[in-house]
This record gives C-alpha cells, sequence and structure tokens, in this order.
C-alpha cells in the first residue's frame, strides 16, 4: 500500500515541500493531489485558510530502484552524476552522465559491471518473477567498448592465419567474450572458445 501524509501551507509549494521533507524522497517519487487552494479571506485576516495537499509516495519500479541505489552511491561519492532511463529491448538502460567519471568505469569496464550486478539485485529484490534488467552505461561507453572489442578480434584473428600461433585474451566477463566469438564466428580460418574459470575466463583463438 502506497505511502500518503496530508500537508497544508501558507502556498501549495510550501505544503510540498513539507510533505516531501516529512517523506524523505524526491518530487519525482510523489504524486500530489490538491485538496483545498490556499485563501486570504475576508481583508487578509477573517476566514483565511492555508493550502491543504495529499502527498502520495507512488511505487517504485525495479528502475527507480536502481537509480535510487546508484544516486546514494554517487551523493557519498560526492559525485555530481545525472541519471537518465530509457528502455532499451533487452532490458532498462540507466545512462549516467557527468565530469570525470571514469573511477565507474574502471578497467575495462570492470567497476561498472559491479555496479550493474549490485543494481540488477537491488532492482529485482522480492520480485518472484518478471524481472527486470538493468543496463548501466556512461556516456555510450558500452557501444564504444564493443566497437573496440570488434577491431581487435579482427585484426588478432589475421596475426593468427598469418603466424599460425594462437592467441590468448585477457580475461573478459561472459558479455565481452561473447562480442569476441559473434565478431568472428563467420571466419571459417580460425576458431575461437573461451577457457579457464570466472572471473579469470579467456577467449582463445587459433587456427
Amino acid at each position: 500500500m502506497a505511502v500518503e501524509i496530508e500537508k497544508t501551507g501558507k502556498t501549495i509549494d510550501e505544503a510540498k515541500q513539507a510533505a516531501l521533507l516529512e517523506l524523505q524522497v524526491s518530487a519525482d517519487m510523489v504524486e500530489f493531489e490538491v485538496l483545498a487552494e490556499p485563501s486570504k479571506g475576508f481583508l487578509g485576516l477573517i476566514g483565511s485558510r492555508p493550502a491543504r495537499i495529499l502527498a502520495r509516495v507512488r511505487e517504485l519500479t525495479p528502475a527507480d530502484k536502481a537509480k535510487k541505489f546508484l544516486s546514494d552511491i554517487f551523493a557519498a561519492m560526492n559525485l555530481d552524476v545525472t541519471i537518465e532511463v530509457s528502455e532499451a529491448e533487452d532490458g532498462v538502460v540507466l545512462n549516467l552522465i557527468g565530469d570525470n567519471l571514469g573511477i565507474l568505469i574502471g578497467k575495462h569496464g570492470q567497476t561498472l559491471d559491479s555496479l550493474q550486478y549490485l543494481s540488477n539485485l537491488t532492482a529485482n529484490k522480492g520480485l518472484l518473477e518478471e524481472k527486470v534488467r538493468i543496463i548501466l552505461d556512461i556516456e555510450n561507453y558500452r557501444s564504444s567498448r564493443e566497437e573496440t572489442l570488434r577491431r581487435v578480434a579482427l585484426r588478432l584473428a589475421d596475426k593468427v592465419r598469418r603466424t599460425g600461433e594462437r592467441i590468448v585474451l585477457e580475461p573478459m566477463n561472459r558479455h565481452e567474450r561473447k562480442i569476441i566469438h559473434m565478431a568472428l564466428q563467420d571466419n571459417y580460418r580460425i576458431s575461437t572458445y573461451s577457457s579457464g574459470e570466472e572471473p579469470y575466463r579467456k577467449v582463445v583463438i587459433e587456427q
């Protein structure tokens, strides 16, 4: 059941601010209903009444939960980050925008992947079905990384073809390994497979 409270104030905005202060949530998480407009009454004294509103905290979606989780982390880190939410075919994308966010990406996106993992745990906590996949990105880092991996895969495959020596790539997560495999799946002169245990599993390219 949604939490709701009534608040009054000299103005509607003042009543809303009082509600937000008591609920300890941001304005985008609350639905407001004006129950009474403020009135100054006769000569500003007799019959005057304050504004009265009903504030209702709306149910959080998985994306809301993930966004709040991340916002709390960024606040603790003193990072000014804007979170843009959009729908994608395979989930909900939370794109992080701000200055000097390399610390949130980490080496080859490892920090970003960890934040994404924790965000998914938070977003889907308590859900038994219809879980939502949360995808974190930082100013289109993931698409740039995917393009880089495809170029690397093609270059290394050519090297393997020329030298005949197999190449073992550095450890990658499952998603990045899949990008390598997909990029080379139509190259009949070489083959790829994954070797090792997580989180140190690597792609091997050989003839």
